[in-house]
């Protein structure tokens, strides 16, 4: 199985590829809708690691202390993923959704989904927290937008993303 680093590679290195703007809260969102619709898609994880609901948004804590030196700016590291052709497919399916977004954009996406806020339950929004959000939280949540967008999957999980 891959790690949530290796998913990340991939996105640090399409930022780098694309001359794009990619930081650690961007990263965060991106690793966390690739590991969404991959629970949705194909009823499993791509990684293990879990998600915290963080105040803004979705944050695996180890992948933001190995990036948290870059702040607010833009991630600049050298990276080459090796993935599995069929994970590759499937992560350019979510850039092809997603990456165009920035930071901000995404983290309000994730505050109006559903997993987030039962990983915050009543908390205010400044409230600090590390509360699980739950991975089958995330599978239900998006499996229903799936259903609801007829979105089609073969055997990779490969998605039309125009239906997202």
């Amino acid at each position: 199985m891959l790690s949530c680093f290796n998913v990340a590679d991939y996105f640090i290195w399409l930022a780098n590829e694309t001359g794009s703007f990619i930081s650690n809260l961007k990263l965060q969102k991106l690793v966390y809708y690739a590991q969404a619709w991959h629970l949705a898609l194909n009823d499993t994880p791509l990684f293990p690691e879990d998600f915290q609901a963080w105040i803004h948004g979705p944050v695996i804590p180890a992948l933001y202390q190995k990036y948290r030196l870059f702040g607010w700016q833009p991630i600049l590291e050298d990276v080459n993923p090796e993935l599995p052709q069929e994970v590759q497919e499937f992560l350019d399916e979510v850039a092809q959704e997603y990456f165009a977004c920035d930071g901000y954009e995404l983290e309000q996406m994730t505050h109006a989904e559903t997993p987030w806020n039962l990983g915050r339950g009543n908390l205010p929004l400044d409230e600090a927290s590390n509360e699980v959000i739950q991975k089958q939280w995330m599978k239900e949540y998006y499996g229903s937008r799936v259903d609801e967008k007829n979105i089609t999957d073969d055997q990779f999980g490969k998605t039309n993303s125009a239906a997202w």
